[in-house]
C-alpha cells in the first residue's frame, strides 16, 4: 500500500503542478480551479489513500460502482460528483450519495432527481451537460443538450425542489465543429455560462477540461476540472 500511496501522491503534485501552471499562464488564482479526481474503476481503497493527500472531489460515472464505494468511505470529507449519463431508475441510489450531479440533459431527470431529493432530506447540486457535438437543438452522442436547449433545462431546474442549479459541464467533442478544437470548445462553454449567469448569477461552476486538456479548459475560465488517468493511472479494462 505504501508504494500506491507513493504513486498516487507523485501524480497528484504533477497534476497540482500543471493546474497551477496553466493558471499562472491564464492570469489566474489557483484557489479559481478545483481538482475533481475520477475514481471509476479504482478501489475505495485508492480513494481513501486521495483523502489522506488532501483530495476533496472525487466522481463516479457508474452507479453500481459508485453506490458501494461511497458508502465504504462515508466517513470522509469528501464531495461526491456523478459525471455519467444518468438513468432515472438510478436515480435513487445516486441521490443517496451524490452531492453533485455533473450530467443533467433533460426535464424527466431533473423531476426524478427532484422527488427522490426532496424524499431523502437533501439538497443535490446540478450541472447541465453541454453537448457540443449536437448542433443547436439534438442531443449528444455522450449525453447531454445542445446549446440552444441550456437555458430551458436551467430554468425547470432552478425550480425543482431539493435541487441546486450550480453551473454547466461539458466533454470536449469527438465529433462535429468543435472537434480536436478544445481552446474553441471551451471558449464555447465560457460564453454559456456567461448567459447562463444572466439569469442565474449563483450558476457559476463551469466543470471542463481532463487529464489530456485540463490547460486549454483552465485558460478558457473553466472552474473545475475532472482528471482521472493522469492521477490513477491508465484504467483497467471494464468487463
Amino acid at each position: 500500500m505504501t508504494d500506491r500511496r507513493d504513486e498516487l501522491a507523485r501524480n497528484l503534485a504533477k497534476v497540482e503542478e500543471r493546474i497551477a501552471a496553466a493558471c499562472a499562464a491564464a492570469g489566474r488564482r489557483c484557489e479559481e480551479v478545483t481538482l475533481i479526481v475520477v475514481t471509476k474503476t479504482y478501489p475505495a481503497a485508492d480513494v481513501r489513500i486521495l483523502s489522506e493527500l488532501g483530495v476533496r472531489h472525487v466522481a463516479e460515472n457508474r452507479d453500481q460502482d459508485a453506490a458501494p464505494k461511497a458508502a465504504e468511505c462515508s466517513d470522509l470529507a469528501l464531495t461526491w460528483h456523478f459525471v455519467g449519463q444518468l438513468q432515472t431508475n438510478k436515480v435513487r441510489s445516486v441521490v443517496g450519495y451524490a452531492d453533485v450531479v455533473q450530467s443533467v440533459d433533460r426535464s424527466r431527470l431533473v423531476t426524478a432527481l427532484s422527488k427522490e431529493a426532496v424524499r431523502a432530506g437533501r439538497e443535490v447540486g446540478c450541472l447541465i451537460q453541454v453537448a457540443l457535438d449536437a448542433g443547436e437543438s439534438a442531443r449528444g452522442e455522450r449525453g447531454g443538450v445542445a446549446p440552444g436547449g441550456v437555458g430551458e433545462l436551467a430554468d425547470v431546474v432552478a425550480g425543482a425542489p431539493g435541487l441546486r442549479l450550480d453551473g454547466l459541464m461539458t466533454v470536449a467533442p469527438l465529433t462535429g465543429e468543435f472537434a480536436g478544437r478544445q481552446p474553441a470548445a471551451f471558449e464555447r462553454m465560457m460564453d454559456l455560462s456567461t448567459d447562463l449567469r444572466r439569469t442565474h448569477p449563483a450558476a457559476t461552476m463551469v466543470s471542463a477540461g481532463m487529464s489530456a486538456d485540463l490547460e486549454q479548459a483552465v485558460a478558457a475560465g473553466a472552474t473545475h476540472v475532472r482528471v482521472g488517468t493522469a492521477v490513477l493511472g491508465v484504467r483497467p479494462r471494464l468487463g
